[in-house]
Protein backbone atom coordinates (compact mmCIF):
# COMPACT_ATOMS: atom_id res chain seq x y z
CA UNK A 1 0.00 0.00 0.00
CA UNK A 2 2.24 2.82 -1.13
CA UNK A 3 1.21 6.42 -1.40
CA UNK A 4 1.45 6.35 -5.19
CA UNK A 5 -1.37 3.91 -5.52
CA UNK A 6 -3.03 1.62 -3.03
CA UNK A 7 -3.55 -2.05 -3.83
CA UNK A 8 -7.15 -1.55 -2.78
CA UNK A 9 -9.13 1.65 -2.46
CA UNK A 10 -11.16 2.75 0.52
CA UNK A 11 -13.94 0.28 0.47
CA UNK A 12 -16.29 1.58 -2.17
CA UNK A 13 -18.16 -1.29 -3.70
CA UNK A 14 -17.51 -1.68 -7.37
CA UNK A 15 -19.57 -3.59 -9.88
CA UNK A 16 -18.21 -7.10 -10.07
CA UNK A 17 -18.00 -8.42 -13.59
CA UNK A 18 -17.61 -11.98 -14.84
CA UNK A 19 -14.03 -13.27 -15.14
CA UNK A 20 -12.62 -10.41 -13.03
CA UNK A 21 -10.57 -12.96 -11.06
CA UNK A 22 -8.18 -15.33 -12.82
CA UNK A 23 -6.71 -18.47 -11.29
CA UNK A 24 -4.41 -21.08 -12.79
CA UNK A 25 -3.14 -24.22 -11.11
CA UNK A 26 -3.37 -27.95 -10.55
CA UNK A 27 -6.97 -29.21 -10.64
CA UNK A 28 -7.07 -32.26 -8.40
CA UNK A 29 -9.85 -34.46 -7.14
CA UNK A 30 -9.50 -34.52 -3.36
CA UNK A 31 -9.93 -37.92 -1.77
CA UNK A 32 -10.18 -37.40 1.98
CA UNK A 33 -10.39 -40.05 4.65
CA UNK A 34 -9.61 -40.49 8.33
CA UNK A 35 -6.62 -42.81 8.78
CA UNK A 36 -4.51 -44.03 11.71
CA UNK A 37 -0.86 -43.63 12.61
CA UNK A 38 -0.03 -47.07 11.14
CA UNK A 39 -1.27 -45.89 7.76
CA UNK A 40 0.95 -42.78 7.94
CA UNK A 41 3.95 -44.88 9.03
CA UNK A 42 3.40 -47.43 6.28
CA UNK A 43 3.76 -44.73 3.62
CA UNK A 44 6.33 -42.65 5.50
CA UNK A 45 4.04 -39.64 5.96
CA UNK A 46 4.25 -36.86 8.55
CA UNK A 47 0.89 -36.10 10.24
CA UNK A 48 0.85 -32.52 8.91
CA UNK A 49 2.52 -32.12 5.55
CA UNK A 50 2.12 -31.58 1.83
CA UNK A 51 4.15 -33.67 -0.58
CA UNK A 52 4.13 -34.84 -4.16
CA UNK A 53 3.51 -38.57 -4.59
CA UNK A 54 6.54 -40.74 -5.33
CA UNK A 55 6.52 -44.33 -6.53
CA UNK A 56 6.27 -45.61 -2.96
CA UNK A 57 2.94 -43.76 -2.58
CA UNK A 58 1.22 -45.26 -5.64
CA UNK A 59 -0.46 -47.98 -3.56
CA UNK A 60 -1.67 -45.38 -1.06
CA UNK A 61 -4.38 -44.11 -3.42
CA UNK A 62 -5.85 -47.57 -4.00
CA UNK A 63 -5.66 -48.37 -0.30
CA UNK A 64 -7.20 -45.16 1.03
CA UNK A 65 -10.22 -45.64 -1.24
CA UNK A 66 -10.66 -49.25 -0.09
CA UNK A 67 -10.15 -48.94 3.62
CA UNK A 68 -12.08 -45.88 4.68
CA UNK A 69 -15.26 -43.92 4.27
CA UNK A 70 -14.04 -41.61 1.54
CA UNK A 71 -15.20 -38.17 0.46
CA UNK A 72 -14.52 -36.75 -3.01
CA UNK A 73 -14.26 -33.00 -3.57
CA UNK A 74 -13.06 -30.81 -6.42
CA UNK A 75 -9.72 -29.58 -5.19
CA UNK A 76 -6.29 -28.32 -5.93
CA UNK A 77 -5.14 -25.27 -4.02
CA UNK A 78 -5.87 -22.51 -6.55
CA UNK A 79 -9.16 -24.02 -7.66
CA UNK A 80 -10.24 -24.18 -3.99
CA UNK A 81 -9.43 -20.51 -3.48
CA UNK A 82 -11.29 -19.22 -6.55
CA UNK A 83 -14.24 -21.46 -5.67
CA UNK A 84 -14.42 -19.88 -2.20
CA UNK A 85 -14.07 -16.37 -3.64
CA UNK A 86 -17.07 -17.14 -5.86
CA UNK A 87 -19.04 -18.52 -2.87
CA UNK A 88 -18.32 -15.38 -0.82
CA UNK A 89 -19.44 -13.12 -3.69
CA UNK A 90 -22.45 -15.30 -4.71
CA UNK A 91 -23.60 -13.18 -7.68
CA UNK A 92 -22.78 -12.77 -10.51
CA UNK A 93 -21.72 -16.33 -11.31
CA UNK A 94 -18.41 -16.93 -13.10
CA UNK A 95 -16.57 -14.16 -11.28
CA UNK A 96 -13.52 -16.42 -11.52
CA UNK A 97 -11.85 -18.09 -14.47
CA UNK A 98 -9.74 -21.16 -13.78
CA UNK A 99 -7.16 -22.82 -16.06
CA UNK A 100 -5.54 -26.20 -15.45
CA UNK A 101 -5.12 -29.63 -17.02
CA UNK A 102 -7.29 -32.72 -16.50
CA UNK A 103 -7.64 -36.16 -18.09
CA UNK A 104 -10.50 -37.42 -20.23
CA UNK A 105 -11.83 -39.78 -17.55
CA UNK A 106 -14.42 -40.19 -14.81
CA UNK A 107 -12.52 -38.07 -12.28
CA UNK A 108 -12.18 -35.35 -14.92
CA UNK A 109 -15.95 -35.41 -15.48
CA UNK A 110 -16.52 -35.14 -11.71
CA UNK A 111 -14.18 -32.12 -11.59
CA UNK A 112 -16.03 -30.42 -14.46
CA UNK A 113 -19.36 -31.03 -12.76
CA UNK A 114 -18.09 -29.77 -9.39
CA UNK A 115 -16.61 -26.60 -10.94
CA UNK A 116 -19.91 -25.90 -12.69
CA UNK A 117 -21.83 -26.42 -9.43
CA UNK A 118 -19.48 -23.92 -7.78
CA UNK A 119 -20.17 -21.41 -10.62
CA UNK A 120 -16.49 -21.18 -11.53
CA UNK A 121 -15.69 -20.63 -15.21
CA UNK A 122 -13.27 -23.56 -15.47
CA UNK A 123 -11.58 -23.86 -18.87
CA UNK A 124 -9.59 -27.04 -18.56
CA UNK A 125 -6.96 -28.20 -20.98
CA UNK A 126 -8.03 -31.81 -21.56
CA UNK A 127 -5.59 -34.51 -22.68
CA UNK A 128 -5.73 -38.31 -22.68
CA UNK A 129 -2.13 -39.29 -21.92
CA UNK A 130 -2.42 -38.92 -18.14
CA UNK A 131 -5.41 -39.44 -15.83
CA UNK A 132 -6.92 -36.57 -13.82
CA UNK A 133 -4.80 -35.67 -10.81
CA UNK A 134 -5.76 -36.67 -7.29
CA UNK A 135 -4.83 -35.55 -3.81
CA UNK A 136 -5.15 -37.89 -0.85
CA UNK A 137 -5.91 -36.05 2.39
CA UNK A 138 -4.97 -38.47 5.18
CA UNK A 139 -6.65 -37.12 8.29
CA UNK A 140 -5.57 -37.96 11.85
CA UNK A 141 -7.24 -35.84 14.53
CA UNK A 142 -6.70 -32.14 13.69
CA UNK A 143 -3.85 -33.00 11.33
CA UNK A 144 -3.89 -33.71 7.66
CA UNK A 145 -1.16 -35.12 5.46
CA UNK A 146 -1.64 -34.31 1.78
CA UNK A 147 -0.17 -36.48 -0.94
CA UNK A 148 -0.72 -35.11 -4.42
CA UNK A 149 -0.48 -37.28 -7.51
CA UNK A 150 -0.45 -34.54 -10.14
CA UNK A 151 -0.77 -36.85 -13.16
CA UNK A 152 -2.72 -34.80 -15.75
CA UNK A 153 -2.24 -31.56 -13.79
CA UNK A 154 1.45 -31.89 -14.64
CA UNK A 155 0.66 -31.82 -18.37
CA UNK A 156 -0.49 -28.20 -18.66
CA UNK A 157 0.99 -26.68 -21.81
CA UNK A 158 1.29 -22.94 -22.31
CA UNK A 159 1.31 -23.11 -26.09
CA UNK A 160 -1.60 -25.58 -26.25
CA UNK A 161 -3.88 -23.63 -23.91
CA UNK A 162 -2.81 -20.30 -22.36
CA UNK A 163 -1.52 -18.91 -25.67
CA UNK A 164 -4.77 -19.58 -27.56
CA UNK A 165 -6.54 -16.30 -28.33
CA UNK A 166 -9.87 -17.39 -26.85
CA UNK A 167 -8.14 -18.28 -23.57
CA UNK A 168 -5.76 -15.33 -23.43
CA UNK A 169 -8.78 -12.99 -23.82
CA UNK A 170 -10.01 -14.30 -20.46
CA UNK A 171 -6.63 -13.47 -18.92
CA UNK A 172 -6.89 -9.94 -20.30
CA UNK A 173 -10.41 -9.59 -18.91
CA UNK A 174 -9.25 -10.15 -15.33
CA UNK A 175 -8.09 -7.50 -12.87
CA UNK A 176 -6.83 -9.78 -10.10
CA UNK A 177 -4.68 -12.89 -10.63
CA UNK A 178 -3.96 -15.71 -8.21
CA UNK A 179 -1.67 -18.69 -8.71
CA UNK A 180 -0.52 -21.01 -5.93
CA UNK A 181 3.21 -21.78 -5.75
CA UNK A 182 2.39 -25.43 -6.46
CA UNK A 183 2.01 -24.55 -10.16
CA UNK A 184 5.73 -23.66 -10.30
CA UNK A 185 6.38 -27.40 -10.51
CA UNK A 186 4.26 -27.59 -13.68
CA UNK A 187 4.48 -24.50 -15.89
CA UNK A 188 6.63 -21.61 -14.63
CA UNK A 189 6.54 -20.11 -18.14
CA UNK A 190 2.73 -19.84 -17.96
CA UNK A 191 2.97 -18.13 -14.57
CA UNK A 192 5.52 -15.64 -15.89
CA UNK A 193 3.39 -14.75 -18.90
CA UNK A 194 0.39 -13.98 -16.69
CA UNK A 195 2.51 -12.21 -14.05
CA UNK A 196 4.13 -9.94 -16.65
CA UNK A 197 0.73 -9.10 -18.13
CA UNK A 198 -0.52 -8.07 -14.68
CA UNK A 199 2.60 -6.01 -13.97
CA UNK A 200 2.61 -4.26 -17.36
CA UNK A 201 -1.06 -3.32 -16.95
CA UNK A 202 -0.85 -2.36 -13.27
CA UNK A 203 -3.21 -5.16 -12.26
CA UNK A 204 -2.83 -7.23 -9.10
CA UNK A 205 -0.85 -10.48 -9.21
CA UNK A 206 -1.04 -12.72 -6.12
CA UNK A 207 0.92 -15.80 -5.30
CA UNK A 208 1.25 -18.32 -2.47
CA UNK A 209 4.37 -19.99 -1.06
CA UNK A 210 2.12 -23.08 -0.85
CA UNK A 211 4.47 -25.57 0.85
CA UNK A 212 8.01 -25.67 2.24
CA UNK A 213 9.27 -27.83 -0.66
CA UNK A 214 8.46 -25.04 -3.14
CA UNK A 215 10.88 -22.58 -1.46
CA UNK A 216 13.48 -25.35 -1.14
CA UNK A 217 13.42 -27.19 -4.47
CA UNK A 218 11.74 -24.70 -6.82
CA UNK A 219 13.63 -21.65 -5.60
CA UNK A 220 14.80 -20.55 -9.04
CA UNK A 221 11.37 -20.37 -10.75
CA UNK A 222 9.86 -18.91 -7.55
CA UNK A 223 12.39 -16.06 -7.48
CA UNK A 224 11.92 -15.38 -11.21
CA UNK A 225 8.25 -14.67 -10.55
CA UNK A 226 8.75 -12.81 -7.24
CA UNK A 227 9.46 -9.38 -8.81
CA UNK A 228 5.94 -9.48 -10.28
CA UNK A 229 4.18 -10.50 -7.07
CA UNK A 230 1.96 -7.76 -5.59
CA UNK A 231 0.49 -9.89 -2.81
CA UNK A 232 2.29 -12.91 -1.37
CA UNK A 233 0.51 -15.39 0.90
CA UNK A 234 1.96 -18.14 3.06
CA UNK A 235 1.72 -19.76 6.49
CA UNK A 236 4.26 -19.63 9.32
CA UNK A 237 6.05 -22.86 8.29
CA UNK A 238 6.36 -21.79 4.66
CA UNK A 239 7.54 -18.32 5.73
CA UNK A 240 10.26 -19.84 7.95
CA UNK A 241 11.49 -22.13 5.16
CA UNK A 242 11.45 -19.27 2.64
CA UNK A 243 13.47 -17.08 5.04
CA UNK A 244 16.03 -19.83 5.57
CA UNK A 245 16.40 -20.43 1.84
CA UNK A 246 16.77 -16.69 1.20
CA UNK A 247 19.37 -16.29 3.95
CA UNK A 248 17.24 -13.79 5.90
CA UNK A 249 18.87 -14.98 9.15
CA UNK A 250 15.79 -14.42 11.28
CA UNK A 251 12.92 -16.56 12.46
CA UNK A 252 10.82 -13.58 13.57
CA UNK A 253 7.77 -13.75 11.30
CA UNK A 254 7.23 -9.97 11.24
CA UNK A 255 10.83 -9.45 10.19
CA UNK A 256 10.48 -12.17 7.51
CA UNK A 257 7.39 -10.38 6.18
CA UNK A 258 9.26 -7.06 6.05
CA UNK A 259 12.28 -8.58 4.27
CA UNK A 260 10.02 -10.36 1.79
CA UNK A 261 8.16 -7.13 1.09
CA UNK A 262 11.45 -5.43 0.27
CA UNK A 263 12.61 -7.98 -2.31
CA UNK A 264 13.02 -6.47 -5.81
CA UNK A 265 9.77 -5.52 -7.57
CA UNK A 266 8.97 -4.69 -11.20
CA UNK A 267 5.83 -2.57 -10.86
CA UNK A 268 6.84 0.11 -8.36
CA UNK A 269 3.37 1.70 -8.50
CA UNK A 270 2.24 -0.97 -6.04
CA UNK A 271 4.14 -1.75 -2.88
CA UNK A 272 4.20 -5.50 -2.25
CA UNK A 273 1.84 -6.77 0.44
CA UNK A 274 2.92 -9.89 2.37
CA UNK A 275 0.33 -11.87 4.34
CA UNK A 276 1.36 -14.77 6.58
CA UNK A 277 -1.27 -16.81 8.42
CA UNK A 278 -0.35 -18.70 11.60
CA UNK A 279 -3.22 -21.07 12.30
CA UNK A 280 -4.98 -19.91 15.46
CA UNK A 281 -2.41 -17.15 16.04
CA UNK A 282 -2.58 -13.65 14.55
CA UNK A 283 -2.22 -13.15 10.82
CA UNK A 284 0.82 -11.01 9.99
CA UNK A 285 0.59 -8.49 7.15
CA UNK A 286 2.66 -5.65 5.81
CA UNK A 287 0.69 -2.40 5.73
CA UNK A 288 2.65 0.40 4.08
CA UNK A 289 6.02 0.23 5.85
CA UNK A 290 4.58 -1.33 9.01
CA UNK A 291 3.96 -4.96 9.92
CA UNK A 292 0.54 -5.39 11.54
CA UNK A 293 -1.02 -8.30 13.43
CA UNK A 294 -4.64 -9.23 12.74
CA UNK A 295 -6.29 -11.58 15.26
CA UNK A 296 -8.24 -14.50 13.79
CA UNK A 297 -11.86 -15.34 14.65
CA UNK A 298 -12.07 -17.15 18.00
CA UNK A 299 -13.04 -20.80 17.66
CA UNK A 300 -13.60 -23.60 20.14
CA UNK A 301 -10.95 -26.25 19.35
CA UNK A 302 -13.73 -28.88 19.61
CA UNK A 303 -15.47 -27.28 16.61
CA UNK A 304 -12.47 -27.92 14.35
CA UNK A 305 -13.28 -30.80 12.03
CA UNK A 306 -10.59 -30.51 9.35
CA UNK A 307 -7.92 -27.85 8.85
CA UNK A 308 -7.40 -29.06 5.28
CA UNK A 309 -8.28 -26.11 3.05
CA UNK A 310 -8.02 -23.43 5.75
CA UNK A 311 -5.18 -21.68 3.91
CA UNK A 312 -6.96 -21.94 0.55
CA UNK A 313 -10.15 -20.63 2.16
CA UNK A 314 -8.32 -17.67 3.70
CA UNK A 315 -7.00 -16.70 0.28
CA UNK A 316 -10.44 -17.18 -1.30
CA UNK A 317 -12.10 -14.92 1.25
CA UNK A 318 -9.30 -12.35 0.84
CA UNK A 319 -9.66 -12.37 -2.96
CA UNK A 320 -13.44 -11.94 -2.76
CA UNK A 321 -12.93 -8.62 -0.95
CA UNK A 322 -9.93 -7.66 -3.10
CA UNK A 323 -11.87 -7.84 -6.37
CA UNK A 324 -14.41 -5.51 -4.74
CA UNK A 325 -11.55 -3.07 -4.05
CA UNK A 326 -11.91 -3.34 -0.28
CA UNK A 327 -9.07 -2.14 1.98
CA UNK A 328 -6.52 -4.66 3.26
CA UNK A 329 -8.11 -4.98 6.73
CA UNK A 330 -11.40 -5.99 5.09
CA UNK A 331 -9.68 -8.48 2.79
CA UNK A 332 -8.06 -10.13 5.83
CA UNK A 333 -11.36 -10.11 7.77
CA UNK A 334 -13.06 -11.86 4.83
CA UNK A 335 -10.17 -14.35 4.70
CA UNK A 336 -10.49 -15.11 8.41
CA UNK A 337 -14.25 -15.57 8.06
CA UNK A 338 -13.92 -18.03 5.16
CA UNK A 339 -11.19 -20.05 6.92
CA UNK A 340 -13.31 -20.17 10.08
CA UNK A 341 -16.24 -21.66 8.13
CA UNK A 342 -14.11 -24.22 6.28
CA UNK A 343 -12.33 -25.72 9.30
CA UNK A 344 -15.67 -26.71 10.85
CA UNK A 345 -16.37 -28.97 7.86
CA UNK A 346 -14.71 -31.94 6.12
CA UNK A 347 -12.68 -30.98 3.04
CA UNK A 348 -12.79 -27.57 1.41
CA UNK A 349 -16.60 -27.42 1.46
CA UNK A 350 -19.03 -24.73 2.53
CA UNK A 351 -22.70 -24.12 3.35
CA UNK A 352 -25.02 -22.78 0.66
CA UNK A 353 -24.51 -19.11 1.53
CA UNK A 354 -21.96 -17.15 3.55
CA UNK A 355 -23.07 -15.16 6.57
CA UNK A 356 -20.45 -12.43 6.24
CA UNK A 357 -21.20 -8.73 6.66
Amino acid sequence: MCNKETITSTGRKMMISENILFGMGNPLLDISAVVDKDFLDKFGLKPNDQILAEDKHKALFAEIVKRNKVEYHAGGSTQNSVKIAQWMIQKPHKVATFFGCIGTDRFGEILKKKAEEAHVDARYYEQNEEPTGTCAACITGDNRSLVANLAAANCYKKEKHLDLDSNWELVEKAKVYYIAGFFLTVSPESILKVAKHASDNNKIFCMNLSAPFISQFFKEPLMKVMPYVDILFGNETEAATFAKEQGFETDDIAEIARKTQNLPKENTRRQRVVVFTQGKDDTVATVDDQVTMFPVVDIDQNDIVDTNGAGDAFVGGFLSALVQEQPLEECIRAGHYAANVIIKRVGCTFPEKPNFH
